[in-house]
């Protein structure tokens, strides 16, 4: 079967490190099951693998990808979840310390085929196409989490986003617009910020803009960058949610400010099953669906990743195999 996967590990040039060839289908294994994607998406986590980060170059080759859409073994139509728990873990998927994600330890879905444990597959709803289900498992359930997990806003909050034009950001955008938030997109380029009021952003602005006023709660996955202009944006006792730090981890604390306002800093890293489950069910049901950047075929996984790590997406990029 043709798969996409790390082949070496470069942290300068990762994609150098990518093959697309025939691998080995996957043989059984108690617990999992056999799913025939139709469509999966890329993430930054394939690049990161890509540079070495949560692998070793012992567990090479790893078929990459954490998202996927396809058809189950019964002939049922799946997406899979991508946090992998260990056995006999109870509760919420994202708190199990030996959790991984697909790509970690087992192979991912960038593949004609895939094993994935049985607990991971949830119904595909008739209304989303494969393309559009395939965008979901990580950089939406991720803004889901952070949205109505995390902050739990409420309708008539306002909401600022860091950055506008990866999956967590336009996720976000387009998720808490549905949920009858404000939301206030911050992006470098006037490119992005076009596309985020396209999507429904109430207004925009540039990186490091003074605001109009402060805002309840938010969302920042760029980390060192904006992380002062984040703080410095929140009303006393509102609340920053962060998945990432693409910019860098160490970002300045300003603790006199957030002792003083009260603020609150909040962790989020994807989502549970059960929230995998409840998004599906609110894009069936409300009419929203994620923005594709570009549906390229599995054969040009490289092309798809060097697009990623160039930064010019705008959405998701999906691969059919």
């Amino acid at each position: 079967m043709l798969a996409a996967y790390a082949n070496a590990i470069d942290a300068n040039d990762p994609v150098s490190g990518l093959m697309v060839a025939d691998r080995q289908e996957p043989e059984p294994r108690e617990g999992w099951t056999t799913v025939t994607v139709k469509a999966a998406a890329l993430n930054h986590h394939d690049l990161w693998t890509l540079r070495g980060v949560g692998i070793t170059p012992e567990r090479l080759p790893m078929i990459l990808g954490g998202d996927a859409a396809g058809v189950d073994e019964d002939g049922n139509d799946v997406v899979v979840h991508a946090v992998v728990t260990s056995p006999g873990w109870v509760g919420d998927d994202t708190l199990d310390p030996k959790r991984s994600l697909l790509s970690e330890i087992y192979d991912g879905t960038l593949a004609e085929k895939i094993l994935v444990p049985r607990r991971n597959l949830v119904a595909k709803p008739a209304s989303l196409s494969f393309e559009e289900a395939a965008c979901l498992p990580t950089a939406w359930l991720t803004a889901y989490r952070m949205l109505f997990v995390k902050l739990r806003l409420v309708p008539g909050s306002t909401i600022l986003i860091q950055g506008a034009g990866g999956g967590v950001s336009t996720a976000a955008i387009s998720l808490a617009k549905t949920a009858g938030l404000r939301v206030w997109v911050v992006a470098r380029s006037a490119t992005k910020r076009e596309a985020a009021l396209a999507l429904g952003a109430d207004q925009v602005f540039e990186a490091g803009a003074r605001l109009p006023e402060r805002v309840d709660a938010v969302i920042d996955n760029v980390g060192q960058a904006t992380w002062m202009h984040s703080l410095k944006s929140l009303k006393p006792g509102g609340a920053i949610v962060t998945c990432g730090a693409t910019s860098g981890p160490n970002p300045p604390a300003d603790l006199n400010r957030v002792f003083f306002l009260q603020l609150q800093i909040l962790g989020s890293t994807m989502g549970t099953r059960s929230e995998l489950e409840q998004l599906l069910s609110l894009l069936d049901s409300t009419g929203l669906r994620p923005q594709i950047d570009s549906v390229l075929p599995l054969s040009e996984a490289r092309s798809g990743l060097n697009r990623l790590a160039s930064g010019t997406v705008q959405g998701k990029i999906v691969l059919v195999p």
